[in-house]
């Protein structure tokens, strides 16, 4: 498995418009856009820091998975996106490593990216991303 770089670093946010401020206003970093992924129950609001991105999650209903990450754990940071070459083998050899994922296949995620979730019971207690972009 080539890992690329740190994608971006997933943020779990009560509300984007008011996580965005701290980000903005106090850090200077230019807000990208947000965008909605209906099927993961969620809003996405991307914050460029040079190769990689800040990510701020809003669930987009109680019973998400953002939702209940807040609700367990409150605010903060929620996982770590690492961007491979190609994640198809990244998750094969994975699987034929004994990891626990989440995702065995690939999805789509925000901006198209095709992305998988290892689970944290794999990896000492931290939500992974694996992320492809063409």
């Amino acid at each position: 498995m080539k890992i690329l770089k740190i994608d971006h670093l997933g943020i779990a946010v009560n509300s984007i418009d008011g996580g965005k401020e701290f980000w903005t206003d106090v850090l200077g970093l230019e807000f990208e856009g947000a965008e909605t992924v209906e099927a993961q129950k969620v809003t996405t609001a991307f914050f460029p820091v040079g190769e990689s991105e800040v990510e701020l999650l809003e669930s987009t209903s109680p019973d998400g998975p953002v939702a209940k990450f807040i609700e367990k754990r409150g605010q903060g940071f929620q996982h770590v996106a690492f961007r491979v070459a190609n994640i198809d083998e990244a998750l094969a050899e994975l699987k034929e490593m004994g990891v626990q994922l989440i995702d065995k296949e690939p999805r789509i995620g925000a901006g198209g990216a095709k992305i998988a979730f290892l689970h944290p019971k794999a990896t000492g207690g931290v939500l992974v991303e694996l992320c492809e972009r063409s």
